[in-house]
């Protein structure tokens, strides 16, 4: 049952060292605050999943908070390489890296049978690629009634899912809309769940064929007023382009990482005032 908290009191309860952490989100909606906090806190020894690794698992990575990953596709968007992925992956800075590369159909069916508590996904997507050869998580099953070949890959269950929404009440009913991608499976087949909001409303006000977790399935939410920052959460604030350039440079130096993440997320007590200390860089910048 969903009990209304603040971020910090959210992640010190609910995620814990070693936990397989899934924080999902596409395109916008993407929990970066639930990302920062995790950092603050200092989590280790995550095994992190996500359909589209950006910004965020850079920073988590980068901070050494997960030594696994399993994911679908990982980059900045529109820019290039995740930098401190890729140390992490080539160089094992700041600590070693496991990977599992799954496809995106793979991780979406792997989020539903797990939603589903079924121990495995089957998909044809796999059908014709070399994916089994590199991957052991991958196995062929024969269907019972047609004898076509299907891959079947193991389901994902995550220890946490945490994602972020536009809306919930005061009950804890969240309400997403937008562009979707399987966080509503993400919750669902977690062990526990955090979703960060924008605002706590008196009445969802759904409209039909909105996206709409009930309180039952949700444990913690959280009023984090642009905590999808630097992505964006549709009908509230754009994504912040300039960020993704910017951090293309940020990230790829150790050292200019490393001071950033303390300035910016170790030594800023909540979101709010990363956010405002992002804001007076900016303001700074503007005027050289």
């Amino acid at each position: 049952m969903a009990r209304w908290m603040s971020l910090s009191e959210a992640i010190a309860a609910l995620v814990h060292d070693g936990d397989c952490v899934a924080l999902e989100g596409f395109t916008h909606l993407i929990p970066f605050a639930a990302g920062h906090e995790l950092i603050r806190q200092g989590r280790r020894h995550l095994s992190l999943v996500r359909m589209t690794p950006d910004l965020v698992y850079d920073q988590l990575i980068g901070a050494g908070c997960a030594d696994r990953l399993t994911f679908s596709w990982g980059g900045n968007p529109g820019i290039g390489s995740l930098h401190r992925f890729r140390d992490a992956v080539e160089r094992g800075w700041p600590v070693p890296l496991e990977l599992e590369e799954r496809s995106h159909s793979d991780l979406a069916n792997a989020y539903v049978a797990g939603a589903s508590n079924l121990p495995f996904a089957v998909l044809r997507g796999y059908a014709g690629s070399s994916f089994e050869e590199v991957s052991p998580h991958i196995r062929s099953i024969t269907c019972p009634f047609t004898g076509e070949k299907l891959a079947a890959t193991p389901s994902v269950r995550p220890d946490v899912a945490v994602i972020h929404a536009q809306k919930a009440d005061h009950s804890g009913n969240v309400l997403l809309w937008g562009i979707l991608g399987v966080q509503k499976e993400a919750v669902l087949a977690a062990r526990r769940s955090i979703v960060t909001v924008e605002e706590q409303v008196d009445s969802l006000n759904a409209a039909p064929n909105a996206c709409v977790l009930p309180h039952w399935v949700v444990d913690a939410v959280c009023l984090v007023p642009r905590g999808a920052t630097p992505s964006y959460a549709h009908g509230y604030y754009e994504r912040d382009n300039v960020f993704y350039q910017r951090w293309d440079a940020i990230s790829r130096d150790r050292e200019i990482f490393t001071a950033w993440i303390r300035e910016h997320i170790l030594n800023t007590a909540d979101f709010a005032e990363y956010l405002r200390v992002q804001n007076e860089r900016h303001r700074r910048e503007a005027f050289r």
